[in-house]
């Protein structure tokens, strides 16, 4: 049976639901449309505590989260957090996470929520060669997580907490602990959207005790309600991660898929030293992948959907939408889908099979798809 989070009470009344990841989750309340826009041009709130929420601590965790991710933990400062992998021998992605470093030996974890058990299992049979020095716990069910997002999202959680660093002077991936309509929660600025936003970790928060979150929930849309605050669900989740270039685990990355060919080599530190995976990362980047993940904005009429085939100029297959959406913003279809390295630069052009119908003309693009002097994190102030 599928499980519920905190903020079960406030979907069930308002939200189309949907199962995702073995929870019953909002798809959305108003409309995709609607909800996504409002995160680009004011501020929306996502329920997100399907998440995974792991907490490892002890004299070990620093050495066995070294090892089992690509970022420098080693190098992450107690308030910091960073986005990182985890990878098996050849390379491939076992999750992306976040890591957020609470102290200096304790950190939590947060997982995708379809991967939380695997993950668990994953970082515990690593720590069994450290001696009891670790300790892995899941809080999935005691932490709520809500993410505030867009480029409202300040003034809506200044009006409602209070927190030990003001949040105005919390650079993109610091946090602090604080209190959200007067319940104890992290206040991370980060999120999954492209936009300026904030995660919050609602401390106490179980679904069979759900008050602190639902009281934190409703006065974040109370704070938002005359800047046009919307709750949101996953449809508004996938299109605004989608428009940002960001990855879905599953099917733009699996275990079948290694961090250089999904363009997140970023987040691998190859100079830190050993970690699961490094020497097959290390020979791809040398020799260089025989795929690249590319973002395609379709220059004709057309929705391309995860598994359409992606075609060369000469009609041949050259690979397979993975993510593929109507864009609210740019009001056209996009999509990421895997190409041969020379097909995936920017500028280039490729055919998207519409399910046999006809093949529509798209454009290989940077990442975001939207214009960043108007829309994301970095825009101009207005």
């Amino acid at each position: 049976m599928a499980e519920r989070t905190q903020l079960w009470l406030f979907h069930a009344k308002r939200a189309r639901i949907t199962e995702f990841a073995g929870y019953q989750m909002p798809l959305w309340y108003e409309g995709i449309i609607s909800e996504h826009m409002a995160v680009r041009e004011a501020v929306g709130v996502f329920d997100v505590s399907h998440m995974g929420r792991l907490l490892v601590e002890g004299p070990g965790a620093e050495g066995l989260l070294d090892i089992t991710t690509t970022n420098d933990v080693i190098g992450l400062e107690p308030g910091r957090s960073q986005y990182s992998l985890m990878c098996n021998q050849d390379g491939g992605i076992v999750d992306d996470v976040v890591v957020l470093r609470l102290a200096e030996e304790r950190f939590l974890l947060v997982v995708n929520a379809a991967n939380r058990a695997k993950d668990l299992a994953w970082l515990r049979g690593h720590a069994k060669g450290l001696g009891g020095q670790v300790s892995i716990a899941d809080l999935t069910g005691q932490v709520a997580m809500i993410a505030v997002q867009g480029p409202r999202a300040l003034d809506v959680l200044t009006a409602v907490s209070k927190a030990e660093r003001p949040l105005r002077s919390l650079r993109w991936h610091e946090f602090t602990e604080g209190q959200v309509a007067g319940v104890s929660a992290l206040i991370a600025r980060m999120g999954y959207t492209g936009e300026d936003g904030f995660e919050l970790y609602i401390w106490g928060a179980t679904p069979g005790e759900p008050e602190r979150a639902l009281r934190a929930w409703e006065a974040i849309l109370e704070a938002g309600r005359e800047l046009g605050i919307k709750p949101c669900g996953l449809g508004a989740r996938d299109t605004l991660r989608l428009e940002a270039g960001y990855c879905l685990y599953g099917p733009d990355i699996n275990e079948q898929t290694t961090p250089v060919e999904a363009r997140l080599d970023f987040a691998v530190k190859i100079e830190k030293g050993q970690f699961i995976g490094r020497e097959a990362i290390r020979r791809q980047m040398l020799k260089g992948p025989r795929r690249l993940r590319a973002c395609l904005k379709l220059l004709e009429r057309g929705v391309p959907r995860q598994g359409y085939k992606v075609l060369d100029e000469a009609g041949r297959e050259v690979g397979h939408i993975t993510s593929g959406t109507f864009s609210p913003l740019l009001r056209r279809g996009i999509a990421m889908a895997y190409l041969p390295p020379e097909l995936a630069r920017p500028g280039l052009e490729v055919l998207v099979d519409l399910r046999g119908h006809r093949r529509a003309r798209a454009e290989v693009v940077e990442p975001p798809f939207y214009d960043t002097s108007k829309y994301g994190r970095r825009r101009r102030a207005s």
